[in-house]
């Protein structure tokens, strides 16, 4: 994928996630296996979309997934992305909104696997971004 190929994210964005409380990772005996930055109604981009979201209201925005390489097509980015389910769910928050780059696609199969539906496009860090968005029950 062409997504990360500028040094972004680098170990400052990570720090700054999790100075800012918004780091979120999965563990296996104590070794970090996947991790993502959690926003609650923060990602300024997802205003401006071309297309249209499902719903207008509040909503956790996933960014920056990252699995360690010994984990990959482990299922490891699926359960992580059931927990900011359960998450979102725990705070009465029933939406979820994440974007990806055209190419990412093992990132786009995990989306529809769980459902999430495509609404437009979105720019993010000066790149066209594919948006979708998963409605919780």
């Amino acid at each position: 994928s062409q997504q990360w190929q500028d040094g972004y994210p680098n170990l400052h964005t990570i720090e700054n996630d999790i100075e800012r409380q918004v780091g979120y990772c999965l563990k296996i005996n104590n070794e970090i296996v996947v991790y993502a930055t959690i926003l609650v109604d923060d990602e300024p981009a997802y205003k401006e979309i071309i297309g249209k979201w499902i719903s207008n209201q509040s909503f956790l925005v996933i960014h920056r997934v990252a699995v360690r390489e010994s984990y990959l097509g482990k299922g490891w980015v699926k359960k992580i992305f059931l927990e900011i389910e359960t998450l979102a769910k725990s705070q009465e928050i029933y939406s979820i909104k994440v974007d990806t780059n055209f190419d990412n696609f093992p990132m786009l199969h995990i989306l529809e696997q769980l459902d999430y539906q495509y609404c437009g496009k979105v720019y993010f860090r000066g790149g066209e971004r594919l948006a979708f968005e998963k409605v919780l029950k």
